[in-house]
């Protein structure tokens, strides 16, 4: 199921440094290894600073992320190198700890502008809650997970306007019957530049993101998100998300990110996510992303066969050529 490209991203990501145990699980089970560093990318984007257009209910002062809004104290952006650990604090690269666990003392809100409750599941379904268009799959139980999740996608072209929108494109994980954390791999752009970065939200009420890498319209991209467990466990407490630029040999991972507690049972093979449209001009002007190779593994870490996506357009203003076409590994967003 590793073609060419998949195994050029393993041999890049390995050499910047190599996680024995992920690397054995990954050889075995014929998965990418994403246990592997990073190098951050030189004067990426920062998270973009909410405009004057945000939903009446979000604060002046708070960020974009592909969470929502929140305050900029709550987004913590790990240098290259530093680990985010299961209590909430910061493992540096040189080994030291962090002895403060970050904790968010504000509010978030939805990409509508719904305060999110914490412990709670707040987010109704991802066409309604922001997410314009999706693909997404479950394993159809509380009881069953995936292990992996891998896809690749180009770097589109330019938007054609720049109205100050914001735009996240991205496959990733979540747990359909507690729906509270994501992991994902995500292309981003804005005011002018494309970058990749890997996320996992929300622990402690903060968003967590590996360095931005800029990248460029064109890039082959590779993202994986991978259990550091082994075969057949339901509910692993750590995983590898890896955001790579093939075409550069760039890459920004979450190495080792805790899940939560979560299930991860829901997968998601291409997501759009856009703030402030106020054109379809403000979309890339080729109008539309395919994410392909797309490859879902199940808890045992075996590919599942041809799965079944369903897929969510919501309705959003300007009407732009909204759709989601379908293979069992590709997913095209249209806009």
């Amino acid at each position: 199921m590793c073609d060419s490209y998949c195994l050029r991203a393993v041999v890049v990501s390995l050499s910047f440094l190599l996680f024995s145990a992920v690397s054995l699980f990954a050889s075995a089970a014929n998965l990418p290894d994403s246990g592997a560093g990073a190098a951050g990318g030189k004067d990426a984007v920062k998270e973009p600073l909410a405009s004057a257009n945000r939903p009446s209910a979000v604060p002046e002062g708070y960020v974009i992320t592909p969470f929502g809004y929140f305050h900029p104290s709550c987004v913590q952006s790990l240098a290259v190198g530093e680990r985010l650990l299961r209590d909430g604090r910061v493992q540096h690269a040189d080994g030291s700890l962090e002895q403060l666990v970050a904790v968010c003392n504000y509010p978030r809100y939805s990409p509508t502008g719904f305060p999110v409750i914490e412990g709670a599941t707040t987010f109704p379904p991802p066409e309604i809650s922001g997410w314009l268009e999706n693909a997404n799959v479950t394993t159809g139980s509380a009881t069953t997970s995936y292990g992996a999740l891998v896809a690749r996608w180009v770097v589109p072209s330019q938007p054609t306007a720049n109205d100050g929108q914001v735009l996240y494109l991205f496959p990733g994980f979540e747990d359909i019957n507690s729906t509270q954390t994501i992991l994902q791999p995500v292309l981003g752009w804005y005011q002018g530049q494309w970058t990749i970065a890997s996320w996992n939200c929300c622990l402690n009420g903060v968003t967590s993101n590996s360095p931005p890498v800029n990248v460029s319209p064109g890039d082959q991209i590779y993202g994986s998100v991978t259990t550091t467990c082994g075969a057949g466990t339901l509910e692993c407490a750590t995983w590898n998300v890896l955001s790579l630029d093939m075409t550069t040999g760039d890459s920004t991972i979450l190495a080792d990110t805790p899940n939560e507690s979560q299930v991860f049972n829901w997968a998601f093979g291409g997501v759009l996510e856009p703030y402030y449209i106020v054109s379809c001009a403000d979309y890339p002007a080729n109008g539309q992303l395919s994410f392909t190779n797309i490859t879902v593994f199940n808890e045992n870490l075996k590919a599942v066969s041809k799965p079944t996506w369903s897929t969510g357009v919501g309705t959003g203003t300007p009407q732009c050529n909204y759709a989601v076409k379908d293979t069992s590994n590709t997913v095209t967003l249209s806009f």
